[in-house]
């Protein structure tokens, strides 16, 4: 095939392939569906025409070019002596009322696997599929089925559902009102979380992404009233492992909640303090670390959180070697953590181990910089108030004028 030339009209602009499926955009230039699809529905500022630079908004029409698709499948067979494959006629799109089909046999037992197992098929097929399955409502059936599971303690069907999650997250206009129609959802998630399945790191993983996208729709009402076994199972599975989506989601989840005193108790008693370091001490990437430092901020304002925080032998060393490195609101939460141990659990001991891991180094470097002023106020306060214990450091001697102006 290297030797034939292929019309430059049978070319998609984007992928540089021979197109399967052409579509005309409003704008007149035609391209490959898929290629077309996937720029305008993977990225929120791809919003204009990739050849004419036109605006080209999400929900413009994509006209089926059957002229040229014709040409090119008719090239394809004059050219298959010489290797070339013949384009198959495209799949008519999806529309609505067939996923409202599906959605009405997932519901009958005997059609209840094998519906799940299209409906899954179809959302990972293309883009185009994915908004007639919104519009019939498919992200609330998912959530449905796996409150349905968790009642009736099934597995079978829960990869297949958080899958199509996955691929179609439930519409934030429409996640508080999942909330009020299906109170069991949150508990539904959390035994899923807890169930021991094929490949549970995945199906953990998705239910954890699906979890966070319902918490942050909940409001104080719900969030405040979670129950211990909540907190407990999501410590699990930061231990045991999943994915780092699925952790970073599992931080989100935490820092949503965190806010509540109560929740936080019952984080710190959950052992959260202790599987927060650990993961840090994995010297995870930037936004999982600064995720990590804004949950042991809320935790350390409470006396036993502090403590659960300092019995960790690497807590204060792994937190004063993320300053000026990871990113400044890394160094915010850091400093924040800090000031909290010193403020309140700042021991001879803990002063010193301080001055041992360099941490007070990192303050006095983080004086140096164009950091926010509110920011150096924190680090002032934390040396003016162990400037005794520290004061024959040599970064102290150095640093002295910065932290007493």
């Amino acid at each position: 095939m290297d030797d034939i030339e292929v019309p430059q009209y049978f070319i998609c602009p984007i992928s540089l392939q021979i197109m399967k499926d052409p579509v005309t955009a409003i704008t007149g230039i035609t391209y490959d569906r898929e290629s077309i699809e996937h720029w305008l529905f993977t990225s929120k500022n791809n919003t204009t025409c990739p050849v004419s630079k036109q605006p080209l908004p999400k929900e413009s029409d994509l006209t089926p070019n059957h002229m040229l698709r014709r040409l090119i499948q008719a090239w394809c067979t004059q050219n298959a002596s010489h290797g070339v494959d013949r384009i198959p006629t495209p799949k008519p799109p999806l529309d609505r009322f067939q996923v409202l089909k599906l959605i009405k046999h997932l519901w009958l037992p005997q059609f209840q696997l094998k519906t799940i197992g299209q409906l899954e098929l179809l959302a990972a097929e293309s883009e185009r599929n994915r908004n007639p399955m919104v519009e019939a409502g498919v992200p609330r059936a998912m959530l449905s089925f796996i409150a349905m599971c968790f009642k009736k303690g099934q597995t079978d069907g829960l990869e297949e559902a958080l899958s199509v999650l996955k691929f179609i997250p439930i519409p934030s206009a429409e996640t508080k009102q999942v909330l009020v129609e299906n109170d069991h959802i949150i508990d539904s998630l959390t035994w899923v979380l807890r169930c021991e399945m094929k490949n549970q790191i995945t199906v953990k993983s998705h239910a954890m992404i699906v979890l966070k996208t319902i918490t942050k729709a909940a409001g104080s009402r719900v969030l405040e009233r979670l129950e211990p076994e909540f907190f407990k199972t999501i410590v699990r599975v930061l231990r045991c492992g999943i994915t780092q989506q699925g952790i970073n989601a599992a931080l989100h989840v935490l820092l949503e909640t965190c806010p509540w005193r109560r929740n936080q108790i019952i984080m710190v008693e959950a052992g959260t303090v202790f599987e927060l370091i650990e993961l840090e001490l994995g010297v995870p990437e930037n936004r999982t670390t600064e995720l990590i430092l804004g949950v042991l901020f809320h935790l350390c304002s409470l006396a036993e959180g502090r403590a659960r925080f300092l019995n960790h032998r690497g807590s204060i060393a792994v937190v004063s070697k993320r300053i000026l490195r990871v990113s400044p609101a890394a160094d915010d939460r850091a400093v924040l953590i800090l000031t909290m141990i010193c403020k309140f659990s700042g021991t001879h001991m803990v002063v010193q181990e301080m001055l041992k891991v360099g941490a007070v180094s990192k303050l006095c470097s983080l004086l140096q910089t164009d950091c926010g002023t509110y920011l150096k106020d924190r680090v002032r306060d934390i040396l003016r108030l162990h400037s005794k214990d520290w004061k024959d450091s040599p970064c102290i001697g150095v640093s002295q004028d910065l932290y007493l102006r």
